[in-house]
């Protein structure tokens, strides 16, 4: 064992270490940050032990060095500049974006590997048996997951519609044909050569997109967590490519994190991950028999003043967040709400849908960007029990996570959801711009219930207002 393999087995355990600390403080809002900072020490570790190997036995030029010294910076400067400028509302996006650039990355380790092998190789895939399954299952997962993340950035921005066709059960015959078309590729890889190499990242290139084209926007939450996963087992495969442990630890947690976070979406959304990758787009065509069909008949619709008066006079109120509140940037006015009504001595909790938004945890990152104490965010399952002994409910911008229909209406295609239970409180405020629908496109009989009243409006503006009227009322927060 010579002094480089030290060198990179000491450093590699440090970033090991480091990584697993990290993502342990990650459980904490309070230390998430310096959990965040521990983590990306951990990954400029990893790469150092790379390219200590590399040096050491294989010894890299400079114009290699003046390259890789150069995309780091590149590399660097973009992702800095994506941090500061990125909106809350774009934060899915730019995970997609994030989980497409390391399906990338695995892609380009892998296919450096395969065409530009060691001078200890014969020139093709004969470097041993791991290393060719290793390269096979990072192209294969890392061209999806790039494919895929593209599309799904693409889709949630905007740029992306669903054709016709791929709405049709004739994207299953081509996606069949595409994924015969990588396992055609990857059977000649592991016969020996590279002859399948192109085939097998065209063949899942191609697959990554038709599988992700159709989904549906309501869906988008679970997609991106599934796609989370595979940059993970695309990494874990590069850590085995490059021989790269702290890779292969950090990939496998990130893969095995995904998956189960994809379940828990699942879950949440009462479909099954086959339903969502293989099956129509939440509520394409609700039942006709449906309650939730037609039109509103009992809408009440009150001013920010009334609103105002009733959580003067509440003991506890409760704020369901949904996309609707990051699309106004609202959270920070909401927080200078908040901050009033906890200064009068009034209860006030966060209650999260685990599918609230367009992307796991969208509602943590937005409330956490308010100082919002993390103490005061309470899961689903916990909350949902209190709504009974709750004063004002005030939802902002949140439409599918507090329709009844999902526990009233068999015949609902929502039916089975878990949803927040915001009916059984006293008085329900629902801040929106108009009566559009949610994801699903089905009708919210919360609306319609005579307990709850509409606040029309940008959820920026009515929540100014109303601080500006608790604030006449004599609540401010200061007392």
């Amino acid at each position: 064992m010579n002094l480089s393999d030290v060198l990179k087995f000491s450093i590699d355990l440090l970033a090991v270490l480091l990584l697993a600390l990290g993502i342990k403080g990650l459980s904490k809002v309070r230390s998430a940050r310096e959990a965040n900072r521990l983590a990306a020490v951990a990954m400029i570790l990893a790469t150092i032990g790379v390219l200590v190997d590399s040096y050491g036995n294989l010894g890299i030029s400079i114009d290699a060095w003046i390259w890789i010294i150069l995309g780091s910076a590149v590399g660097g400067l973009l992702g800095i500049f994506t941090a500061k400028k990125v909106a809350m509302t774009a934060m899915p996006e730019t995970v997609a974006l994030f989980n497409g650039c390391g399906g990338m990355s695995s892609l380009l380790v892998a296919l450096a590997v395969a065409l530009f092998p060691s001078t200890e190789s014969t020139g093709e895939l004969s470097n041993g048996f791991v290393e060719i399954i290793s390269i096979v299952i990072s192209v294969f997962v890392g061209s999806i997951t790039f494919t895929g993340s593209i599309v799904a950035m693409a889709k949630l921005q905007g740029w992306l519609s669903t054709p016709g066709w791929m709405q049709s059960k004739i994207r299953h015959a081509v996606n069949i044909g595409f994924a015969v078309l990588a396992l055609v590729s990857m059977v000649s890889l592991l016969m020996g050569g590279n002859s399948g190499l192109w085939l097998l990242v065209v063949g899942s290139g191609l697959l990554g997109i038709g599988v992700t084209m159709p989904i549906g926007g309501a869906d988008m939450p679970v997609v991106i967590s599934l796609l989370n996963s595979y940059s993970g087992v695309a990494a874990a495969a590069a850590g085995f490519v490059v021989g790269s442990q702290l890779l292969i630890v950090a990939g496998a947690m990130v893969g095995a994190a995904g998956l189960i976070l994809t379940q828990v979406m699942c879950n949440g959304m009462n479909r099954s991950l086959v339903s969502v990758l293989f099956g129509g787009a939440i509520g394409g065509t609700p039942s006709s028999g449906s309650s939730g069909s037609g039109e509103y008949v009992n809408i009440t619709s009150c001013s920010v003043e009334e609103c105002a008066l009733t959580l003067e006079a509440a003991e506890k109120v409760v704020i369901v967040p949904g996309y609707g509140l990051a699309v106004a940037q609202a959270q920070h006015t909401l927080r200078e709400v908040t901050r009033a009504l906890e200064g009068s001595g009034i209860q006030v909790t966060y209650a999260i849908n685990p599918v609230a938004g367009r992307m796991p945890g969208h509602m943590n990152v937005l409330l956490a960007e308010a100082d919002v104490p993390y103490e005061q965010l309470k899961e689903m399952d916990v909350i949902n029990p209190e709504f009974p002994a709750t004063d004002v409910v005030l939802v902002l911008g949140a439409n599918d996570v507090v329709n009844p229909q999902a526990k009233n209406d068999s015949s609902s295609p929502l039916y089975g959801m878990p949803v927040l239970d915001v009916q059984e409180a006293r008085t329900v405020f629902v801040i929106k711009r108009g009566m559009s629908a949610g994801y699903s496109g089905i009708k919210n009989d919360l609306f319609d219930l005579a307990n709850t009243s509409m606040v029309f409006g940008d959820a920026k503006k009515v929540l100014g207002d109303l601080l500006l009227e608790l604030k006449e009322l004599g609540i401010s927060g200061k007392g």
